[in-house]
């Protein structure tokens, strides 16, 4: 009975993902994706737009004026110029001119609200996008389900963030450029639960990491207010898709930075320094200009090599946290042994330096662009100076997760909600001082440095943790036995095929 209703109340987003993706045609996902994403951010801002304008229009008595760019603003609500509006193209859905017109939208949104300079796609007069399936499109985006929608604003985000996800998927290797993993996303925020302070993901793709913090902050009854974001990419349509992705979540996007040189050689964000930094930077970098930065400030614990970013990312992490701040960041589980370039070294002096908090060993399939093994690592300037945390400054936690999750598709892994939480309780029992926390043989570990410096600073969480036990109830007797009945029963069907082989070769004539 649970399964059929699984099936007959499929939720809003997946509807509209099927009925858009039966739009596409002959439009590659990596196209496409800023066709729809650009419809579903036009129909957000037209909403609150509406809602406002609305409102207003009850207050003209009061002075109100509707059409008073300076009214949104002061609600921080994005002005729609009458071509734009969600009204106006819905009219003109079945005209063949329908891609111009949006286009035209896109501008003048853009011309009466500066933030959004240079952010919205102008893409739907392109020849291959059929004018009658976007007109289809937008009567879909707009139909009666999302109008009906008490909190219709915060569904489209929603939908946006959920289609993100779905184009990630469809594009493949791509796609992991611009998407961090949902379930990713959401273990690393629990746990480093940042409810208030500065904010940053200097590789920041579509900005997944900030929705996530402003949702937990939402969700544990913090101040959204409280949080700063700070961001950077070097991507031009991934910053586009990030700004469209907060601002559709209201949140302030105004230091989220783009530039072709990226973090390493044009650092936006030079002099900030961050209560939080949250990040899922490229695998393995070779080309992140190394040879140029050899003598660069940030390389305080030692000089990465030219030929993989890994630790040149650890470190420029470590160079924008505050005096007690703490980073999360994804990275390639080579990092944890490599000794190739002074790698090894790094570790070691990150190890001996007191920042090196927990890791976790991550399982295969969670990242759409690549099947390199990943692991979580958890950074704290805040390990001696904070009393609560003091009785742990000697020891880091190894997490092995490989064997968690569950698959959703043949190619694709995610965390359930109780593996989040089974994980980042564990982190939070012991980081706090008087916690409950007890390692767990097969799972996880608290290990002094000392004993991490006998194993020359390898950092791999199946070497700390140990092996799980066997159930307490586990019969030895009673497996041999059954483990020797299959045994024979494979014998017997063995010698039934190979009679059988040999009849049907002597049938054969010549």
């Amino acid at each position: 009975m649970a399964k059929k209703k699984e099936i007959t109340d499929e939720p809003l987003e997946k509807q509209l993902w099927k009925a858009a993706d039966k739009l596409r045609k002959n439009i590659d996902a990596a196209e496409y994706k800023h066709v729809v994403l650009g419809l579903i951010f036009l129909r957000y801002i037209s909403v609150s737009f509406e809602d406002l304008y609305n409102k207003l229009k009850q207050e003209i008595d009061l002075g109100a004026d509707p059409e008073d760019r300076e009214e949104y603003k002061a609600e921080n609500v994005f002005y729609v110029p009458v071509e734009a509006r969600w009204s106006t193209l819905v009219a003109s859905a079945k005209d063949p001119k329908i891609g111009k017109l949006i286009d035209g939208a896109m501008d003048a949104i853009e011309k009466d609200n500066p933030s959004l300079k240079g952010v919205l796609p102008k893409v739907f007069a392109r020849p291959n996008l059929d004018p009658t399936s976007l007109g289809e499109l937008i009567d879909l985006i707009g139909n009666s389900t999302l109008n009906a929608s008490t909190n219709s604003a915060d569904l489209l985000g929603h939908v946006f963030e959920y289609f993100l996800g779905e184009f990630a998927l469809a594009e493949g290797k791509k796609g992991g450029q611009f998407y961090t993993p949902r379930s990713v996303v959401e273990l690393l925020v629990n746990m480093l639960e940042p409810y208030k302070g500065r904010v940053l993901d200097p590789c920041c793709g579509s900005g997944g990491m900030f929705v996530q913090s402003e949702k937990f902050v939402e969700q544990h009854q913090g101040r959204v207010n409280d949080i700063s974001i700070f961001g950077q990419e070097s991507n031009q349509t991934t910053w586009r898709l990030c700004k469209m992705n907060l601002a559709i979540r209201g949140i302030d996007a105004s230091q989220v930075k783009w530039n072709t040189e990226g973090s390493f050689l044009n650092d936006a964000h030079r002099d900030v320094k961050v209560d939080y930094v949250i990040a899922n930077p490229p695998f393995n970098d070779s080309d992140w200009s190394g040879d140029l930065l050899r003598n660069d400030g940030r390389w305080k614990y030692g000089v990465p090599p030219a030929g993989n970013a890994n630790f040149a990312w650890i470190q420029h992490f470590i160079y924008h946290l505050a005096p007690a701040g703490q980073a999360g960041f994804v990275l390639a589980k080579g990092a944890l042994t490599s000794k190739s370039g002074g790698e090894g070294e790094i570790r070691k002096s990150l190890v001996e330096a007191g920042l090196v908090d927990c890791i976790v060993n991550l399982p295969a399939k969670l990242f759409l662009n690549t099947q390199i093994p990943a692991s979580l690592w958890f950074l704290s300037r805040n390990r001696h100076a904070d009393g609560s945390f003091r009785e742990r400054s000697q020891e880091i936690l190894f997490i092995d997760a490989r064997n968690m999750g569950h698959l959703i598709n043949r190619r694709t892994r995610e965390f359930s909600s109780e593996d989040i939480t089974l994980i980042s309780d564990t982190y939070h029992q012991w980081r706090n001082a008087g916690g409950t926390y007890q390692d767990v043989p097969g799972f996880c570990a608290s290990v002094l440095q000392s004993r991490v410096a006998e194993l020359d600073y390898v950092l791999t969480p199946g070497r700390y943790v140990g092996l799980p036990e066997e159930e307490d109830d586990f019969n030895f007797e009673e497996r041999f036995t059954a483990l020797k009945a299959e045994f024979e029963a494979q014998l017997k069907e063995e010698e039934r095929l190979n009679k059988l082989i040999m009849e049907n070769l002597a049938s054969i004539k010549f």
